[in-house]
């Protein structure tokens, strides 16, 4: 079987809103690595984006998997409940920063934990309006694609918006705005369009995902706690790609010194398998009505199995301390290049979660042919890549946290050799 053949039947069956990045159909995958369906093998720099923190196929997970397997796979827990749930909950409310009483309750998917949050910071706060930023993703459901700051693709021929949503500018310096910029603008948003009595929550990326990997000042985070305090308005943290070690803390809030009151998450929680959680102080959690939240499949046991063995894995194997190293160790490559590369403008990013943007050399000008090209010579020498950001000028890096040394290092090296040669013919 050919992957050539399996894109030509793709191509006639499924709707061709639901893009691709490669052409690579995936036949097996261990840790870091994927083999496709013509035996090539490619490390995997996208995890399933930010999904298989701990690798694909981690024999713990798998483990727990199979023995759930052997007890039974669904019962819906608004039927007939089961322990692994509330061990999860209890766990999750342990880890997700702030000192209070906390409750969660599990979804499939990101953008569901997302819209669960709104949800119940308006049944909370008896408010509807919500105010997020520019360049954050949150799904693609309505309410996702109303919060999303982007327009193309996610917004594109969608029609009308949910309303009652605000967006106030993310304050990226490199991109001139300030701190202050946003601050400023956030209060002429008070003055022009929404009572601040009226909003009900602000949603907020501590490091922005499809964005373009740029984490969230710190005095600007802490500002927007006071406004929330001053307001009675609930703050919302999507770590949904941040969570579970990527940033090399168990939630990329620890790095701010600030609670969220609501925290979503997915992706790395499951190891591989859907699940989706919100995570809040107990009191807005029980806001809604019984019967107000839920889902047929969500917290599916299975799924619930793996979310209980990535924690351990995550505890077990040390994996903040080693997103913390490789991110090290990835940004000084990226660095050591920027003398030979004038497009390099930028490397950031906390533990492992990290990018590198490019310009037109001596400009401000993005460029996104140029990452688009390292990411597609990368892939022909065997390493998948992803690109991000408003304007596509940067690549981000999701390897899984449990990458081996050698398969790191073979990595960087296909990394260097095609930023160089893109750069070499530019």
């Amino acid at each position: 079987m050919l992957n050539a053949e399996i894109a030509t039947r793709r191509a006639d069956v499924v709707s061709r809103g639901v893009g691709v990045t490669t052409q690579v159909y995936a036949d097996r995958a261990e840790n870091a690595e994927i083999w496709d369906v013509e035996g090539r093998r490619y490390i995997d720099f996208a995890a399933g984006i930010a999904v298989v923190n701990t690798g694909h196929r981690h024999p713990k997970v798998i483990q727990a998997v199979k023995d759930q397997l052997d007890r039974f796979t669904h019962t819906c827990h608004q039927v007939v409940p089961y322990e692994n749930y509330v061990r999860l909950a209890e766990r999750l409310n342990d880890l997700v920063p702030g000192d209070f009483k906390k409750k969660t309750i599990f979804v499939t998917t990101g953008a569901e934990a997302v819209e669960n949050a709104v949800k119940i910071a308006r049944a909370a706060t008896n408010r509807s309006a919500v105010i997020a930023f520019t360049g954050g993703f949150h799904g693609r459901t309505f309410m996702g694609m109303a919060l999303t700051g982007k327009v193309v693709p996610y917004k594109t021929g969608f029609g009308a918006m949910m309303a009652d949503v605000f967006h106030a500018p993310s304050p990226v310096e490199m991109h001139g705005t300030s701190i202050e910029d946003s601050l400023s603008i956030l209060d002429k948003l008070f003055k022009a369009d929404v009572d601040p009595n009226r909003v009900a929550a602000f949603i907020v990326e501590p490091v922005q995902g499809e964005g373009g990997f740029y984490e969230v000042p710190r005095a600007f985070m802490q500002k927007l706690r006071e406004l929330a305090d001053k307001y009675g308005i609930l703050l919302i943290a999507d770590e949904v790609q941040t969570g579970f070690s990527r940033t090399g803390k168990n939630f990329a809030m620890e790095h701010f010194d600030v609670a969220a009151d609501i925290t979503t998450m997915a992706k790395g929680l499951g190891g591989g398998f859907p699940i989706a959680a919100v995570t809040g102080r107990a009191e807005v959690m029980d806001a809604p009505a019984p019967g107000g939240l839920g889902g047929t499949y969500g917290g599916n046991p299975v799924s619930v199995a793996a979310g209980n063995a990535v924690l351990d894995v995550i505890h077990d194997e040390d994996l903040n301390g080693r997103a913390v190293l490789l991110g090290k160790r990835l940004k000084q490559r990226l660095q050591s290049l920027r003398d030979v590369v004038p497009q390099i403008v930028d490397v950031r990013g906390p533990g492992f979660m990290n990018a590198v943007e490019f310009n037109v050399p001596n400009s401000t000008t993005p460029n996104p042919e140029f990452a688009n090209t390292v990411r597609q010579k990368a892939l022909d020498k065997g390493l998948i890549l992803l690109t991000c950001g408003v304007y596509g000028n940067v690549i981000r890096f999701l390897a899984p946290i449990t990458i081996q040394d050698s398969v790191f290092e073979e990595a960087l090296d296909i990394l260097e050799k095609a930023i160089r040669e893109t750069a070499r013919e530019a």
